[in-house]
């Protein structure tokens, strides 16, 4: 049986991290505890301090204030330890164009100080598993985006990290590219990777992540599951839908709550969206005799918690850079 999420060690924990540039207040004291073996997303409008987080956290830039552990290392006492257990993969792809997937691979894999014989078995052990055997001797330049952010992925896992740090993995890829990247990234968790995501879509973060954090303004404004969350923000509904007249006016007589559309023989009443909630509404109608003949559920999204918390107005477009 698995390890819930809140009992595991942590592979990250981050206490009163802070980073100024010049007079911007970038990371105002924000904390962050992300279990092994998890997917972590981290949201936040353009300019909200995720990318600056996660330099810190991967050692690319120096935090002026704060501990961070990252897989049992002290980030500012053993930076080498810790770069030897995270990998990162950035918004703009680290592939070579001039030279072909295989190529990338083997590089990175000499890099790392691998003998010949072990880089050629760990290179055609990841062209296979990217799904990149066909075009593995192709000059990357020829690749198309997914193709290219599969093989900047493969090549952040020569190392073997324990630590994944995805900075906006799937920005630019399209639909069917977009859904391949979070096959691949449930199948590292599965493995037993932990994932630190950015990204622009929110979508995205509510489709992988075990748990999400909002930045705004340098701080955490909200953190919990994606559900957690979206129990944030009012308005959630259930919309009945009945055969006839009078069908919607028993239920709607007997309920005596909610919005009644004669037109289209609605009913929406308001709810959480849980299981137990919609069960309690539906033996409620049911014992008017009146027959549903189909519901939808409508509760809050993160569109809707983004906003909510970050205080965008409704018309603009959630971003996350």
């Amino acid at each position: 049986m698995a390890t819930p999420h809140q009992a595991r060690p942590a592979a990250i924990t981050a206490t009163g991290l802070r980073k100024s540039f010049g007079e911007k207040t970038v990371l105002d004291g924000i904390d962050l505890t992300i279990p092994e073996g998890t997917i972590f997303s981290l949201l936040g409008p353009n300019g909200a301090g995720k990318t600056t987080a996660v330099q810190i956290l991967s050692t690319l830039v120096r935090a002026d204030a704060g501990e961070v552990r990252i897989a049992g290392h002290d980030l500012n006492r053993e930076p080498e330890k810790v770069r030897a257990a995270i990998g990162v993969t950035g918004q703009f792809s680290a592939v070579d164009n001039l030279l072909s997937g295989e190529e990338n691979l083997l590089l990175m894999a000499d890099l790392y100080g691998f003998g010949r014989r072990q880089a050629r078995r760990l290179t055609a052990d990841l062209l296979d598993r990217f799904d990149l055997v066909e075009a593995a001797r192709k000059p990357a330049a020829t690749y198309s985006g997914g193709m290219r952010r599969r093989l900047d992925i493969a090549m952040t896992l020569v190392g073997n990290p324990s630590i994944i740090f995805l900075d906006e993995p799937t920005t630019g890829l399209d639909p069917r590219s977009r859904h391949g990247m979070w096959e691949i990234v449930r199948d590292l968790v599965s493995d037993g990777v932990t994932v630190l995501l950015t990204t622009q879509y929110l979508e995205e973060a509510d489709q992988l992540a075990d748990r999400i954090a909002v930045l705004s303004g340098g701080k955490l404004v909200a953190e919990g599951t994606p559900a957690e969350l979206k129990r944030l923000v009012p308005g959630g509904h259930v919309v009945l839908r009945f055969g006839d007249m009078p069908a919607l006016e028993r239920a709607s007589r007997t309920l005596g709550i909610g919005s009644r559309d004669d037109d289209s023989l609605t009913l929406q009443v308001p709810s959480d969206g849980s299981v137990k909630s919609v069960k309690a509404l539906l033996d409620w109608v049911e014992a008017t005799e009146a027959e549903v003949e189909g519901l939808t559920i409508d509760t809050p999204d993160l569109d809707d918690v983004f906003f909510a918390v970050t205080g965008r107005p409704d018309n603009e477009k959630a971003t996350t850079r």
